[in-house]
């Protein structure tokens, strides 16, 4: 988009916050960074340059404009989808693996080298790996300090900062402020002070979004103990990298309110970053709307649901163990089968809140079972132990970095796994937006309802929002 000077020119004149998360604007004159919907003063074009990111913009020394808050618009949805290297390694930043495993770790998971992969990021992004870690740390900062009386010591090593001067001066150079001076900011808007070891959190996305179909979708396959939904909110336990968490997201005018309690705040990064998956909240609803409404099976459906979203996951093995043990059986049976594996094989919660009870089991957990002791079909039971196997041992991936085509590949050797699995896997666990399932029993009545000539090719590359506008269709 940014080699189109012009149009992203007209989108800053016209100042709508559709495109805001698409691309960033650095101002030359005044040396911050805005979001295209600024209210301030339109700059003029020479005083004007375009980045993808905040990363680029705060690499280039621009600091975060006060009035707008680029930092908090929804992500750019391109990589969201782009199966490429570059798309996978923004994904798997974004989830926190530079501050878990370092540049090295990541450039291996993705099978480069560092100098590589930074060349890659920096001609992609116009900054590399660890000025996209940064970004992230300053805004995982800001959130703790805005939403926590946390000291900022404990702000400092929760967000990945090495020390708290290196936390300060990144905050300075950000966003123009101390870690004080944005404290005391928040505390004058702030609302009511969150519970004690709660992070609040308003995650922006892009609007229309169809938030209650989202909800209801996943209270339908809500796994008892593990989620709940209770009015508008979806609530779920978590298991992240250094502790267990549990979330709390409520869809609200143009953002979802976030709840989260951590048991280590370095959590902070990927619990957010799931959430956002979960809620596929990066999406562009207006691209998708627009192309699926020129087919004329689906444009009534469009029409009534404008912003459905494609629910994610937070975890992909625990998605992949719903599709397995979903195979041709109800919604229902699948649910209780999912809360029994839950309750005999996840770790309980220390202190039970509400009628969440446990964690989803690890793949290491459910590796070394007998498939007899699992209460379904043998066969299953056995497709469902090897999955297991593989992402125990770490011949498969299924988070954020995996790449679609070739996982959907490795899951179809699994005796057990068909194209079926494989792909509703694809859809929800790693984000592919273009599945279809031919196959599906919901879609054929869906499509059968419609009386109309459907041509899912004409739905590329959307047909997993075409996937679920029609299931949507079956509920009324």
């Amino acid at each position: 988009m940014i080699e189109d000077f012009e149009g992203c020119y007209r989108f800053m004149q016209s100042r709508d916050p559709r495109y805001d998360g698409f691309f960033v604007v650095g101002v030359t004159s005044t040396r911050v960074y805005c979001r295209p919907s600024c209210p301030a003063r339109l700059p003029y074009r020479r005083n004007v340059r375009l980045f993808r990111g905040v990363a680029a913009a705060q690499h280039e020394g621009f600091r975060a404009c006060k009035r707008c808050d680029p930092d908090g618009a929804p992500g750019s949805p391109a990589w969201n989808r782009r199966a490429d290297v570059a798309g996978r390694a923004v994904r798997l930043i974004a989830d926190g693996a530079v501050d878990r495993e370092g540049v090295g770790g990541l450039a291996a998971r993705l099978h480069f080298s560092e100098r590589q992969l930074g060349r890659i990021l920096v001609g992609e992004l116009g900054a590399g790996p660890v000025a996209l870690a940064r970004a992230q740390r300053a805004q995982s900062a800001r959130t703790l300090i805005e939403s926590t009386e946390l000291p900022f010591a404990q702000v400092a090593v929760g967000a990945g900062f090495g020390s708290v001067r290196q936390f300060n001066e990144t905050l300075r150079a950000v966003y123009g402020r101390t870690p004080t001076e944005l404290r005391s900011r928040a505390r004058r808007s702030r609302r009511a002070v969150a519970a004690p070891g709660t992070i609040e959190l308003r995650l922006p996305c892009r609007e229309p979004f169809d938030g209650g179909s989202l909800v209801a979708f996943l209270a339908a396959r809500a796994i008892p103990g593990v989620e709940e939904v209770e009015g508008d909110t979806y609530r779920r336990t978590m298991a992240l990298e250094h502790g267990p968490a549990v979330v709390a997201l409520t869809p609200e005018d143009r953002i979802v309110r976030a709840e989260l309690r951590l048991a280590d705040l370095r959590d902070l990064t990927a619990a957010v970053a799931r959430c956002r998956r979960l809620f596929d909240l990066d999406a562009d609803p207006l691209a998708i709307s627009s192309q699926l409404a020129e087919d004329r099976a689906l444009a009534p459906l469009v029409d009534a649901r404008p912003g459905l979203r494609v629910p994610g996951c937070v975890d992909g093995f625990e998605l992949a163990v719903r599709a397995i043990v979903g195979q041709q059986v109800s919604v229902a049976a699948a649910r209780t089968v999912l809360g029994r594996i839950a309750t005999g094989h996840g770790g309980a919660v220390t202190e039970p809140d509400g009628g969440l009870t446990h964690r989803f089991p690890g793949a290491a957990a459910l590796a070394e079972l007998d498939p007899a002791a699992l209460p379904f079909p043998r066969k299953r039971a056995e497709a469902l132990r090897s999955l297991a196997r593989l992402v125990a041992a770490g011949e498969l991936q299924l988070d954020a970095g995996a790449d679609a085509g070739e996982t959907r590949v490795r899951l179809m050797e699994i005796r057990g796994v068909g194209e079926w699995t494989a792909s509703y896997i694809a859809m929800r666990a790693l984000g592919d937006p273009d599945v279809f399932l031919p196959g599906d029993v919901g879609i054929r009545h869906a499509l059968a309802r419609l009386r109309a000539d459907a041509v899912p090719e004409r739905w590329r590359p959307w047909r997993s929002y075409a996937v679920m506008q029609l299931w949507r269709s079956l509920d009324g």
